[in-house]
């Protein structure tokens, strides 16, 4: 028996007031599995990351169509997305630290899922500072505002808060661009081992990214998903749309 899908989207269309910014978007995920997402600017990327935790809500002026389930339960029919919000951890381009020390910043959201025993907070701090490739940098000085790390470090403190409830989706819109290359390797094999207890979704502008860390990698251009395949294929000679081997070659994009 086929395994359930982690994330489905059956048909989505979203549109910012009269603009419609996603087409009839369908597509599948694996559970345990990394999805990397390419695409122009203005291809509906992040839209697309907005409706898997239905921060959507938020934008003013913002809908969709169709149907997008989590875990086979459809998202539309939640009585309390917020509850869907804390198992689905994001990462935007840019960090948005809270005005909290280093060590409050990852400790808030288990704080307010009740866990208040300090051992445990000390403990989950550590660990998701450590896989956010940070630990190391600011471990005596955990009392610091976390706004005043550089904007690389916050972006990671960022990604750390995001692991803080263990989500079991992640979704990561260009995590990397405030952050070096040689750290956003390291953040890229932490990531390679949190696949095994979560799913990723991973949108980026860098096409070597997607290559690197994806299983398969969905091309979106003007709303439209134009193909979703293995790496394999995607980034062979031959995909099955020829715009796609132009953007994965440099050739437009």
């Amino acid at each position: 028996m086929t395994a359930r899908p982690h994330i489905e989207f059956r048909g989505v269309s979203a549109f910012y007031g009269s603009r419609q910014v996603l087409k009839d978007i369908s597509f599948a995920v694996p559970r345990n599995s990394v999805l990397g997402v390419i695409g122009p600017a203005n291809s509906g990327k992040t839209t697309m990351m907005k409706i898997i935790n239905r921060t959507l809500d938020f934008v003013g002026g913002a809908r969709f169509t169709g149907d997008a389930l989590i875990n086979g339960e459809s998202i539309t029919n939640l009585r309390n997305p917020n509850e869907l919000r804390r198992r689905i951890g994001v990462v935007f381009p840019l960090p948005v630290g809270l005005p909290l020390t280093i060590y409050e910043n990852v400790a808030y959201a288990p704080r307010r899922m009740g866990i208040t025993a300090e051992g445990a907070l000390d403990e989950i701090v550590e660990r998701c500072l450590r896989q956010a490739v940070l630990w190391d940098e600011v471990k005596d000085r955990l009392g610091l505002l976390g706004t005043r790390l550089s904007g690389g470090q916050q972006q990671r403190l960022t990604l750390a808060r995001a692991l803080s409830l263990s989500p079991e989706i992640l979704c990561l819109d260009e995590f990397s661009i405030a952050i070096d290359p040689v750290t956003t390797m390291r953040i890229e094999d932490v990531l390679k081992e949190l696949r095994q207890s979560m799913t990723i979704v991973l949108v980026t502008n860098l096409v070597q990214q997607a290559r690197r860390l994806a299983d398969r990698t969905m091309f979106l251009w003007n709303g439209e998903l134009v193909e979703l395949d293995t790496n394999e294929v995607i980034f062979s000679d031959q995909p099955a749309s020829r715009k796609t081997y132009e953007y994965v070659n440099g050739i437009f994009g």
